[in-house]
């Protein structure tokens, strides 16, 4: 049997909080932000958590988090 591993893309990207929810960043803030309003880019600041239909899916990444 292979050792399990980390997928190392999703541990970069996400965090396991101390109550066990996943801390992810938000998108559509890097580039292209002049179309994008204040109020939308003011919104897209700080982390948010991962959606429940994707937790599964990030836990299979990170068997160790």
């Amino acid at each position: 049997m292979p050792k399990m591993k980390t997928k190392k893309g999703a541990a970069k990207r996400f965090k396991v909080r101390g109550s066990g929810s996943i801390k992810r960043g938000q998108a559509f803030k890097r580039h292209i932000l002049t179309k994008k309003t204040t109020k939308n880019k003011r919104h897209l600041r700080g982390s948010t958590a991962v959606h429940d239909a994707d937790v599964n899916a990030v836990k299979a990444m990170l068997p160790f988090a």
